[in-house]
């Protein structure tokens, strides 16, 4: 999106939106951070655990959902269990907005180490002071909108491939935090290319690695589960032979308190006997991912539909088409099919 400006009026999808709706909506939000802004952290984190017991047990917000995601996860897990994490879910959610109000005016170059911790410091600051690019994957996990704000602040500006909000003034108004320290934000749809040159030239791309990647993404176990991952983490970094690193920033003892972390880096092009294929490099990043979503499963986006599942649905659409083409369905076509499903899981 061009700065000063508003985008199109119209959803990712290309629905037509209200100019009006969505003003309003931008409003309400505005009014709404101004008084997060005016509160403490400490009322902030109050109001945090009031919303959640009203958003999980009585509104009982994607209640279907978070259940599913939390059994799926957490087969073992008693019910009594999974209510406190999602509980706790939504506190976190709710404590995160107030943390994006508040870290402008509380976190600077001169006080992060008040707010920050960093894990593996040393290995951070060498990846990204490669001469080479660097592609950083994160999750919904944490404070994740803290990592290009903190990187930023600390001279590392990365371009973050980011999700554009259905509400154009909303995600301007989400633009103007996530750019205010030098964080550059690229539309998830249509970017490829912007993408590319950002390897090319040697600047940090950096991604959620747990989107849906949709019935022809790499399909990866995640909590022994099949899911679905966008290819184009793992392509960027095996097309360009550069790094991958897998980091994470989670809240510690309180609000706008965190530790980011270095989890692991790998390098197709100096590992031999790593991950070659996007499907055991997705594979990989998402052990990861796991790995640190199990140590603190209330930090994470269980609201997400992380693991649904269309490739039936995507065959019979598929079969449908061809049928009314009038293609054929013999055995060559079969086969042709098979391979390209083949190739999907490579």
């Amino acid at each position: 999106m061009v700065p000063g400006k508003l985008a199109d009026l119209s959803s990712p999808t290309g629905k037509k939106r209200s100019r009006l709706v969505d003003y309003a909506v931008y409003l309400a939000a505005r009014t709404l951070f101004c008084v997060i802004q005016s509160l403490s952290l400490e009322a902030c984190h109050r109001l945090a655990r009031a919303g959640a017991i009203l958003l999980h047990d009585m509104v009982q917000v994607r209640r279907d959902v978070v259940t599913q995601n939390l059994r799926r996860a957490f087969p073992d897990m008693s019910q009594p269990a999974r209510d406190r994490v999602a509980r706790a879910m939504f506190e976190h959610f709710l404590l995160m907005l107030c943390e994006i109000a508040h870290a402008p005016r509380k976190i600077h170059q001169t006080n992060w180490r008040d707010h920050i911790k960093f894990v593996r410091p040393r290995e951070l600051v060498r990846a990204f002071l490669e001469s080479r690019a660097l592609v950083a994957v994160t999750a919904h996990h944490g404070n994740f909108e803290m990592n290009g704000y903190v990187s930023g602040l600390l001279g590392f500006p990365t371009y973050t491939l980011a999700r554009t909000l259905d509400n154009p003034y909303l995600h301007q108004f989400l633009s103007r935090f996530r750019a205010s320290t030098g964080q550059y934000i690229l539309p998830t749809s249509n970017s490829a290319e912007m993408a590319q040159q950002v390897v090319e030239t040697g600047e940090a791309l950096a991604a959620l690695g747990d989107h849906y990647g949709g019935p022809k993404g790499s399909w990866i176990q995640f909590f022994n589960q099949p899911a679905s991952c966008h290819k184009a983490i793992a392509l960027f970094s095996l097309a360009n032979a550069v790094p991958l690193a897998v980091v994470y920033t989670k809240r510690t003892d309180g609000p706008l308190r965190f530790e980011t972390e270095f989890v692991s880096l790998i390098d197709p092009s100096a590992t031999p006997d790593g991950p070659h294929t996007v499907g055991t490099l997705t594979q990989w990043y998402s052990d990861k991912i796991e790995q640190f979503v199990r140590q603190t499963p209330e930090q994470y986006w269980w609201l997400h539909r992380r693991w649904k599942d269309t490739r039936g649905q995507h065959r019979a659409s598929r079969k449908r088409r061809r049928d009314a083409a009038g293609q054929p369905t013999g055995p060559s076509n079969r086969s042709a099919s098979g391979a390209a499903s083949r190739q999907q899981h490579d």
